[in-house]
């Protein structure tokens, strides 16, 4: 009977080391503790621990108890963790895929380059410097607005497209998300109405409905917003604030034309419309287009960006440039709920790759190198008669449709089964009219798995 409790209570230890309750370096139950759980006599949980520590899965510390090794534990694989939730296809959801997918899974639906193709030899020798920086570089908060250096190599680039501004007129943030966050915060009340593109970028959608607001959707051309449509909104929603990327739009990569931007800040100003103008992928453009916050002067557009999609999503930097008054009201915003903005070790080292020659270089290359792969995409989705919406002007992004009676939620789940996360339509549009659709990154859609999964799942589907 002895044999047979301490065998007992033997696999019960297992199956917490099993299931991760226990995990390595954690301190077990005391032989008190645990004889009373298991209603055994101590001496049986003595044997208990004394042969799993022969075995190597734990050790004992005189005076301390037992802990766990994390020798010969079983790999934790999905029987273990049990089965993910299946969870539905909402603005999340490429998010949620992307960031927590396999290694070794594919994701043409990301929001972000490979890592191949970031300029790691210049974040390399900007984090090399960092050696050589000033103690509070590397242990203290930064400024209550960020870096000044680079805050000014920012304005520096800013005038360069005709928009002067001083340092006093950027923020940085953590990242073009809190640059929104506390924009919405700032301006915002719950039930207030927000204009967005339709589609639009996905995580729009799911930042805004974390403020309670009212999302209404304009539709989308080749050429920017429908100006036919958003005036009939602005007449009868009287929205707040407008959100909506200018340079290659996303998902679209569509770029509003001069004529768009010009009657879309008059119908701004008749209506005191706030826009947020979303300028993350304007480095990517072969030449610049017109921009709403240099035509407006930041009177009433609110300018954002981050480094995220040229220089490295792991080093999270964005910032806002807006009116001076709005600035400061931004600033005490930040230090409320962050305590501060960007780390000054991430503000270094973008600093000292914006400043350097290789950032110009990088991006020329980047840009050559999307151009290719736009085509390349577009080549290879044809023969399955998939369909770009127009080819961009440049970035990573293209919009296409799918061939008739195919749906891309559905198309999207049964490629996930296959380990490739693509991204469906309606998780960018408001209206759920996107059904028929994919964003397609194509610098994440070179491996030629990628086709033959969608082959597969498109002809399963019918």
């Amino acid at each position: 009977m002895g044999a047979t409790r301490t065998g007992e209570v033997m696999e019960a230890i297992r199956a917490k080391l099993a299931s991760r309750a226990l995990a390595t370096g954690d301190r077990l139950p005391s032989i008190r503790q645990f004889a009373a759980a298991m209603a055994v006599a101590p001496s049986t949980v003595v044997e208990a621990y004394d042969r799993l520590a022969a075995e190597g899965l734990i050790r004992s510390r005189r005076g301390s108890g037992f802990y766990v090794t994390g020798t010969g534990l079983p790999p934790m694989g999905l029987a273990a963790a049990g089965a993910p939730r299946d969870q539905a296809v909402d603005p999340f959801w490429v998010s949620r895929q992307s960031l927590d997918a396999d290694p070794a899974a594919l994701k043409p639906g990301c929001g972000w380059l490979p890592a191949g193709w970031m300029p790691h030899a210049a974040l390399r020798r900007g984090f090399r410097a960092l050696a050589r920086a000033d103690d509070s570089t590397l242990a203290d908060y930064g400024p209550t607005r960020g870096s000044l250096v680079l805050r000014r190599l920012l304005a520096g680039r800013f005038a360069g497209e005709g928009l002067d501004i001083g340092p006093d007129q950027l923020l940085l943030v953590t990242s073009g998300t809190q640059a929104i966050d506390l924009i919405c915060r700032f301006l915002l009340r719950p039930g207030d109405t927000v204009l967005v593109d339709d589609p639009c970028y996905f995580n729009f959608q799911a930042l805004l409905r974390a403020h309670q607001v009212r999302i209404l959707g304009v539709a989308y051309t080749r050429s920017g917003p429908d100006l036919d449509a958003l005036a009939a909104v602005l007449r009868a929603e009287r929205p707040r604030l407008y959100i909506t990327n200018s340079a290659l739009h996303n998902p679209t990569g569509a770029t509003p034309s001069a004529q768009t931007v010009h009657r879309l800040l008059t119908m701004a100003a008749a209506h005191d419309l706030t826009i947020v103008e979303d300028d993350i992928f304007a480095d990517f453009e072969p030449e610049p287009s017109p921009r709403l916050a240099v035509l407006d002067g930041l009177h009433r557009v609110v300018r954002i960006g981050s480094f995220s999609k040229t220089l490295s999503a792991s080093i999270r930097c964005g910032y806002i440039a807006a009116r001076a008054d709005w600035i400061e009201g931004l600033v005490d915003l930040q230090l409320a709920t962050g305590f501060g903005g960007p780390s000054p070790v991430a503000t270094e080292v973008i600093a000292g790759v914006l400043s350097g020659g290789s950032y110009r270089k990088h991006m020329d290359e980047l840009r050559q190198r999307l151009t290719r792969a736009r085509r390349d995409t577009a080549r290879r989705l044809e023969p399955l008669g998939i369909q770009p919406w127009l080819m961009p002007r440049g970035g990573f992004y293209l919009w296409c449709q799918l061939p008739a009676g195919q749906d891309s939620t559905d198309i999207a789940r049964a490629a996930l089964a296959a380990e490739v996360v693509l991204a469906p339509g309606n998780v960018f549009s408001v209206s759920g009219t996107a059904s028929s659709f994919l964003r397609f990154n194509v610098a994440q859609a070179v491996d030629p798995r990628v086709y033959e999964v969608l082959a597969r799942v498109m002809a399963a589907a019918g």
